[in-house]
């Protein structure tokens, strides 16, 4: 892999100047702004449905819409969708979703704007099986692929038709698998195999994606694709961003906000979808949401890149080095800082919303998987017994009014610091911005007191890229205070917040800085907790909103796991049963196996192959039957979808992973 010529738009602004394709009368890419897509959930066959839904995702204001075409029946019921959708005067481009058939592919082409082909499984069929190939044996086997492929890029040339080369994480082809490992660099591998022969064929209406479920490899892979791209054609294609199965609810939310988020603050990326197990038209303002952060910014300059060549090593997840203060830092799961500040008074009750529940009957504390690490006090001193896990952050008047300096800790000011000399364990509060970067005072005063951590936050309106300037600037000095990233939002809906946190503090968690999160709320009153229409969690407070936020982007960004990890499906017209009803049911059924990850998916296309990294599998196999799956073994053929659900506690059960849902759980 040659050096990352792109990097510095990774601390200074930059949007990445792509082709320019256009997808019916809308261009891609070529700093065009950001464009945003969803894709139906209804058969394709059903026409009327399908228009209908297509129509309400435009009014959303989808600018793209994606219908499912898994045969070539589905590919050429595509004209009539197309035709009642333009005769309602909507001129929006409509995208055919293919997996495993190419003649529906190039009936598609000959009919709508884009067709999205996926490499993995356009071609090639996927067994698990592990294939020794020669070169010789391998280039033959692109040849096929040539051979195959060459006539849909001659139709799209033809009719001026756009390809999306959408590459999956969980769907890599048996001979990708076999050469380059399940990796971002296979994935990579993949689209561009397939690009080169557009390349060849001189096409260039060609938009690609390195979709996962796991937002580190997605983006370890688009930043692969962008080097590889740039080194070999010195030129790059215009990118779809996404994060398949990404779920429902906040931790969807979550999920693509830091696959999508870390990404487009990379200056990478030209078109989003949102992957909700949700109605389509809910992924709409989710991604408009995402993208009003860049259709409009500007290019960012700092004077100073320095440390930038050695710092980071944007392919490869390494966590910051740093060491340990207590149970901050080193080799530890970053830690949740609760703040409970703003509170007239703290009450053992209010500790509820973070995970600590007092039984008065047993004088005795439940604490939740969930349950914040630290709580910042502010200006109090709590007067009752505190549970043993928990420790509190205050501010230093507080800290010398108390006797018990095990379980408090003050927070401090740069000049508060030379007067605390002697304290066995501080936060020291940093704020870092472009205007006014970290001088040599405040360097000498951090390497003074190696054992302080340090609380770091930035005012900027996008603080990302400050904080991994600040990041770098520690690396170059050779300082490894522990950090805790204090990220703050001002969002005015559930949404916002969501995505603002999500991207600015899981962005940083997913290239391996910071050993804890602390996140506030800029807007005090959440009294309508809402995501898109429907209610989030049962939140009783924005307390409680900020700590679960925290613990999901923790298990979003793969660094803690404390709870049971969802990879859904988003439905389309191939779901062989109710995809949000029987994932809310699995999801009452198991949300507290902690660590165990279950994929639900609506059908073969999206099941053992996408379902990657997955403990268990729940999949469509036919019209009111199930697939049990056991990682990527079939274990249970053809269950009733009326009796899965049970059928899947029998198995995780049967695997030593099931455990009775606690009684008092928070």
């Amino acid at each position: 892999m040659q050096p990352f010529k792109l990097l510095p738009s990774y601390i200074n602004y930059k949007r990445l100047s792509t082709k320019e394709v256009k997808v019916g009368d809308l261009i891609i890419g070529n700093h065009h702004p950001i464009r945003i897509q969803t894709m139906t959930t209804t058969d394709t066959m059903d026409t009327a449905a399908t228009v209908a839904q297509t129509i309400r995702c435009i009014e959303a204001g989808a600018e793209l819409v994606r219908i499912t075409a898994p045969s070539k029946r589905e590919a050429e019921n595509l004209q009539p969708i197309k035709d009642l959708v333009r005769a309602s005067g909507y001129n929006t481009p409509l995208v055919a979703d293919i997996h495993f058939t190419p003649n529906a592919a190039e009936a598609a082409a000959r009919i709508v704007e884009k067709v999205r082909v996926n490499p993995g499984n356009y071609i090639d069929k996927k067994k698990f099986d592990f294939i020794e190939y020669t070169d010789a044996e391998y280039a033959a086997e692109i040849n096929r692929i040539r051979n195959r492929f060459t006539p849909l890029v001659k139709i799209c040339k033809e009719y001026g038709t756009a390809m999306r080369i959408g590459t999956n994480h969980g769907s890599l082809s048996d001979r990708i698998m076999s050469r380059y490992g399940d990796t971002p660099m296979g994935m990579v591998e993949s689209a561009m195999e397939f690009l080169r022969i557009c390349r060849d064929e001189n096409y260039h209406q060609i938009i690609l994606s390195m979709k996962s479920s796991n937002p580190l490899v997605m983006v370890q892979a688009y930043r692969m694709l962008v080097q590889q791209m740039d080194t070999e054609f010195g030129e790059l294609y215009p990118l779809h961003l996404g994060v398949t199965e990404a779920g429902d609810g906040e931790d969807g939310r979550i999920k693509s906000a830091i696959g999508i988020g870390s990404l487009l603050e990379d200056g990478i990326g030209d078109t989003i979808r949102v992957s909700l197990t949700e109605d389509p038209e809910f992924e709409i303002p989710v991604c408009q949401d995402i993208v009003k952060r860049y259709n409009n910014r500007s290019t960012s300059t700092t004077p100073s890149e320095s440390g930038l060549k050695n710092a980071f090593n944007p392919y490869d997840y390494q966590r910051r080095e740093s060491i340990a203060v207590e149970n901050i830092g080193g080799k530890q799961v970053p830690v949740v800082v609760a703040d409970l500040s703003q509170l007239e008074k703290i009450n053992p009750k209010d500790l509820e919303a973070v995970g600590y529940r007092y039984n008065a009957h047993t004088d005795k504390w439940n604490i939740s998987d969930g349950a914040a690490d630290y709580i910042y006090s502010g200006n109090h001193l709590l007067d009752f017994e505190l549970p043993g896990t928990l420790q509190i952050i205050c501010n230093a008047t507080i800290y010398t009014q108390t006797a018990n300096k095990k379980k408090y800790h003050p927070l401090l000011s740069l000049l508060d610091l030379d007067s605390n000399q002697s304290t066995p364990k501080v936060f020291l509060q940093i704020e870092v911005d472009a205007i006014n970067p970290i001088n040599d005072t405040t360097i000498a005063t951090i390497k003074t007191h190696p054992q302080a951590v340090l609380v770091v936050s930035s005012k900027e309106t996008y603080p990302i890229l400050a904080l991994r300037r600040f990041v770098f600037l520690l690396k170059e000095q050779g300082i490894q205070n522990p950090i805790v990233f204090a990220i703050s939002t001002d969002g005015s809906t559930i949404d916002e917040q969501l995505i603002q946190l999500a991207t600015d503090g899981g962005g940083l968690l997913i290239d391996g800085f910071g050993n804890g999160l602390w996140l506030t709320n800029n807007n005090a009153s959440l009294n309508n907790l809402k995501i898109t229409g429907r209610t989030y969690l049962e939140v009783k407070n924005k307390y409680q909103f900020l700590n679960n936020t925290a613990f999901s982007i923790l298990q979003a960004t793969r660094t803690r796991i404390s709870k049971t990890e969802y990879i859904s499906c988003p439905s389309c017209g191939r779901t062989l049963f109710d995809l949000q009803e029987t994932t809310a049911k699995i999801r009452a059924a198991t949300h507290h196996l902690k660590g165990v990850k279950i994929a639900i998916m609506g059908c073969i296309v999206n099941g053992p192959g996408e379902m990657a990294d997955a403990d268990f599998g729940y999949v469509g196999s036919g019209p009111g039957k199930i697939t049990l799956y056991k990682n990527k073994e079939v274990v249970r053929k053809n269950i009733d979808s009326d009796t899965a659900v049970e059928e899947l506690i029998k198995l995780l059960k049967e695997n030593n992973v099931w455990i009775e849902k606690p009684i008092d759980l928070v």
